[in-house]
């Protein structure tokens, strides 16, 4: 499998919850932030070559009244604190019914964050962890790249372009093919083998029956 796009990378947008940082569902609280393993030194890597950095996040616990927009913004300042810096933010705080065109797999923010950062949707990257990240991506024209977590369904896993194990091993593609001067012929199939072999050991009962609702995304 390759990633969906013709042009070198110029920016990553990254999924917040799960991807970056441990998922807390309906994060309010700064001090419960924890970056995944890896995360700022990847960040980092990709911000020193020059590939600029942003983050797309749904955070619907604004629309359920789970969470105020300034609480969801300290929450963001400290992922931003220990991972970032990001050059962009881009949130939605609708509800899967609110018929917004930002939450994923709408691919509102995409766009938003691409125009925002001068660079076409084509020439960035979306790493997520789930299928609505995934869609974001394909409907904004972006390549996208799943790293599964526990709550990734095995059909997610299956319908994605590109997964690798780990957030490092997605931006070690991206940064790879940044040096190969495009990202059409980026091979990941070796990637994406190892990511299904992770996700299976990931007891598969539990994860088809994670419970999206409960995840504030």
């Amino acid at each position: 499998m390759s990633l969906r796009t013709h042009r070198p990378p110029r920016a990553v947008l990254f999924d917040r919850d799960g991807t970056l940082v441990v998922d807390v569902p309906y994060n309010t609280d700064p001090d419960l932030v924890e970056p995944v393993p890896g995360a700022r030194r990847a960040v980092q890597a990709l911000r020193a070559a020059g590939v600029a950095v942003g983050v797309v996040t749904n955070q619907s616990a604004i629309a359920r009244g789970t969470a105020t927009r300034d609480q969801v913004d300290a929450v963001n300042a400290r992922v931003d604190e220990l991972i970032g810096p990001f050059d962009v933010w881009e949130v939605c705080p609708h509800g899967p019914d609110d018929d917004c065109d930002c939450r994923k797999p709408r691919p509102g923010m995409v766009v938003n964050a691409a125009e925002r950062l001068g660079v076409a949707p084509e020439e960035c990257v979306v790493i997520g962890d789930i299928g609505a990240d995934m869609g974001a991506a394909r409907n904004a024209g972006a390549a996208g790249i799943l790293v599964p977590t526990e709550v990734t369904r095995a059909e997610e896993i299956d319908e994605a372009d590109v997964a690798t194990e780990s957030l490092v091993d997605a931006v070690a593609l991206v940064l790879h093919s940044l040096r190969h001067g495009r990202q059409g012929d980026l091979a990941a199939r070796a990637e994406r083998a190892g990511a299904e072999r992770a996700a299976a050991e990931r007891a598969a009962a539990e994860r088809a029956g994670a419970e999206r609702a409960g995840t504030g995304r």
